[in-house]
């Protein structure tokens, strides 16, 4: 569900209302599919995903791209179930063009198509052209299989010359709805400056709700100013320009960049004194050499503000990484930094989850900023100073430890759930203990089975409080709507932004069914002690799934309903879809 709305919210930034208009350019909805699975988490690696949850969870967010108009699709480099995505008939033929009936341009991705027969799919370029081209790849990116060989192919009699009419066809009828032939060239003087106020503005907010607080003990944030006489700024990444870009920023300029150091500086002016210490040379640096500068100015500072995470490099395409914890010797800056007794606000820079677990108790609040872009110095001092709230929640589940990935919030209930009355740790079984079987549920011994940090999670500087769930009904039809809605209060000192959250579970389907799945979500702004009602409209259509027999259905049966502030809210309701020929009975 977030997945299709942040992809579909993309398509319309980049294509706006008319792909021909101004500043318009072409979405392309890739890797097409299932290359979010990829074995191991290893970019390019083997996905082997069952159809049925290849339909339920991985085409959903690109169905939704196509409902918003994206312009081009590209194949995934990945190898789905024993066939390459880029010569699968199944998804670019069959489901991209049969079922969905998506007219765009689909290309493969960056010699992916050479690629076949590395994977052992098909003998050399010539067979892998044939096999892309079968499987409907409208264009070849970067390699020359295609130019190479759909001649021969098409004397051959293998490739139809209709086959590559088609094909061309997709090309110019995107080239046409962009206007390419009738305005093939732009003019940069008639843009807007690059890096100007307004777009630094946009890039400043966008980072500020993006920023979340995961941590924030005894209210160690925001920061009071007037109670500051001395700040430690320590880290690597606190006055890294380039580092806090990200991944992909080819065309990213690090002379715009406000780090963190500089935009704490300019904030406190002369009022507060700021000493800096970089402490480590990069995030992957394993000797301690700075460690001492740095322990020295934490201990004689009010607070000590932590700059760690990943620098760019260790994030984005084939940086994959099998220990997700923070790298180099941070852990260590982290213990020897907080044996001074001061209070530490550790803000992260990074470009996945890490597994904090470790150092979390280390530290008085975590601010988890990912790679904020441009402006996320500036961002991040307003937030730590509370010019702003955080609002920011987490788009993904937080494990506690790497051995626990895959973990996601929408997993199945299985047969023998964890419970706490069922969980036992390591260090508490006995010595020759008999092994038994009886009672077993489904958790790892050296962990506990929830995540440190659930989906949907993210702290504020306001308080706020979930009650009085409703539902327009307990009972709809298939094809009704559904209104749910419950009271948001803000308790706390300061006007803050909740996004407030909607869940389901379908209890008993043809296929298993998640224990909750996020069918909604709202931003609402309350000032100190305000209360407002929060309405969702759920229609049926949104608890749809594929069955058993991959056909698409709306089942009737009883249903469970959550609103709250994340995946682990506990306000619920339940109401059931009505079996097809139901009616209410009089009185």
């Amino acid at each position: 569900f977030l997945t299709s709305a942040l992809g579909a919210a993309m398509v319309k930034g980049f294509q706006g209302d008319d792909l021909s208009g101004f500043g318009s350019i072409a979405a392309c909805a890739k890797h097409f599919a299932g290359y979010g699975a990829a074995e191991s988490g290893r970019d390019y690696n083997t996905a082997d995903i069952s159809e049925n949850q290849l339909r339920n969870v991985f085409l959903p967010p690109f169905e939704a791209a196509i409902e918003a108009g994206a312009a081009t699709f590209m194949a995934s480099f990945s190898d789905l179930n024993g066939v390459p995505a880029t010569g699968s008939e199944f998804l670019m033929k069959q489901i991209l063009r049969d079922e969905w009936g998506y007219k765009g341009l689909l290309v493969s991705d960056w010699e992916s198509i050479t690629q076949l027969s590395v994977h052992g799919f098909t003998e050399n370029d010539k067979e892998s052209a044939f096999a892309a081209a079968s499987a409907g790849i409208d264009m070849e990116m970067a390699s020359t299989t295609y130019e190479e060989h759909l001649n021969a192919l098409i004397d051959e009699g293998r490739i139809s010359e209709q086959q590559v009419d088609a094909m061309v066809a997709n090309i110019l009828r995107a080239k046409f709805k962009l206007g390419l032939f009738e305005n093939p060239y732009t003019d940069p003087a008639s843009f807007p400056e690059l890096v100007n106020e307004q777009h630094r503005h946009a890039a400043k907010i966008a980072a500020i709700q993006s920023c979340v607080l995961l941590r924030n003990e005894n209210d160690a944030l925001p920061l009071n100013r007037s109670a500051l006489k001395k700040l430690a700024v320590i880290g690597p990444l606190a006055d890294a320009p380039y580092e806090q870009l990200g991944t992909w920023v080819f065309d990213g300029d690090p002379r715009h960049s406000v780090t963190g150091l500089q935009a704490i500086r300019e904030s406190v002016g002369d009022a507060v004194e700021v000493r800096y210490a970089q402490a480590m040379a990069t995030s992957r640096t394993r000797n301690r050499d700075g460690f001492a500068e740095a322990v020295a100015i934490a201990g004689e500072a009010d607070v000590a503000i932590l700059f760690l995470g990943e620098e760019s490099i260790l994030s984005g395409e084939a940086h994959s990484r099998a220990i997700i914890d923070l790298p180099g010797n941070q852990e260590q800056l982290i213990e020897e930094i907080a044996a001074t007794g001061k209070p530490i606000i550790l803000v992260v820079m990074a470009g996945r989850p890490l597994t904090l677990e470790k150092i979390v108790d280390k530290v008085d609040a975590i601010l988890y900023a990912w790679h904020p872009g441009t402006m996320g110095g500036a961002a991040i001092t307003d937030l730590l100073f509370g010019e702003e709230s955080p609002s920011g929640k987490l788009p993904v589940t937080f494990p506690r430890l790497v051995g626990q990935i895959p973990m996601y919030y929408s997993h199945k209930h299985t047969g023998k759930p964890p419970t706490q009355e069922t969980y036992v740790y390591i260090d508490d079984i006995d010595s020759w203990a008999a092994q038994t079987s009886v009672g077993n549920t489904s958790f790892h011994l050296d962990t506990h089975y929830t995540p440190l940090f659930p989906f949907g999670f993210g702290l504020s500087y306001g308080d706020f409080s979930y009650s009085d769930i409703k539902l327009s009904a307990d009972r709809i039809d298939i094809g009704g709507t559904l209104e749910v809605s419950a009271e948001l209060t803000n308790r706390g000192k300061y006007a803050a932004d909740e996004i407030v959250q909607l869940y389901t579970r379908d209890l008993v389907g043809n296929v298993t069914r998640p224990v909750k799945e996020l069918k909604g979500f709202q931003r609402v702004r309350l000032e100190p002690g305000a209360s407002q009602t929060v309405i969702f409209e759920l229609h049926t259509d949104a608890l749809a799934f594929h069955d058993r027999n991959m056909q698409r259905i709306v089942e009737p049966g009883d249903f469970h309903v959550w609103v709250g502030g994340n995946s682990e809210t506990n306000l619920k309701s339940a109401f059931a879809i009505a079996p097809v020929n139901w009616a209410p009975q009089a009185g």
